[in-house]
């Protein structure tokens, strides 16, 4: 059994690794190009990048330091020559119609200015059979010690913040939201995965919460 106290002032592992592993899992996604909006340094796309060797993984992000960031951890692992960064945002992307076989984005989702508007552009660059899934999570795999801890570690910050913080924070990552949003941007098609996360009680805790869609 692991000392609490260690757990605690010891940093978490990283979960691109972990969601990398769900997408593969849940999406199947055929290889070729590949998006990552919201990317920031880098950490899901280039766990994608390293499952699928054929693939070319594009990461989109509005902050030039953070893509350059990714450019150099891609340098680290070998993958720089099938890695592509976009300046852009998820409402207004610089991409054509139907250019890539996958979009994911983990946690920027909640930060986007218009969410349903983010959504209907993922759609638009989807090729045909193309799998799409947003949201936010550690992974299903990630180690249960790792998680405890994260969540605690989040509603200590989420108390400290107020009853108002916490019930922000609830509402962005329900299904309702979810769903709700998924309807606006007019998606015909579409799972929502997980319950947000927030407590060890959630079955699917690991998971969190995902909007899960393809293009037919």
């Amino acid at each position: 059994m692991r000392d609490v106290q260690a757990q605690r002032e010891e940093a978490l592992p990283s979960e691109y690794p972990y969601v990398a592993e769900d997408i593969v899992f849940l999406c199947k996604p055929r290889p070729g190009v590949w998006l990552d909006i919201g990317s920031g340094s880098g950490g899901l796309g280039l766990a994608l990048a390293a499952r699928s060797p054929e693939t070319t993984l594009v990461l989109l992000d509005p902050r030039t330091d953070a893509l350059e960031k990714a450019l150099a951890a891609a340098g680290d692992q070998s993958l720089r020559s099938r890695i592509v960064t976009v300046i852009g945002s998820a409402e207004k992307m610089p991409l054509p119609d139907a250019c890539v076989d996958l979009v994911v984005s983990r946690g920027s989702v909640f930060f986007w200015q218009d969410r349903t508007q983010g959504i209907r552009e993922a759609f638009r660059v989807l090729r045909p059979g193309g799998e799409a899934m947003i949201g936010g999570g550690l992974g299903r795999s990630y180690p249960a010690w790792a998680r405890t801890e994260f969540i605690r570690r989040q509603r200590e910050s989420l108390r400290r913040k107020g009853p108002e913080a916490m019930r922000q924070f609830r509402e962005a990552r329900s299904r309702e939201t979810f769903e709700r949003l998924a309807r606006e941007a007019g998606l015909a098609c579409f799972t929502v995965l997980g319950e947000g996360g927030l407590s060890e009680a959630d079955p699917e805790a690991g998971i969190g919460v995902w909007l899960r869609f393809s293009k037919e």
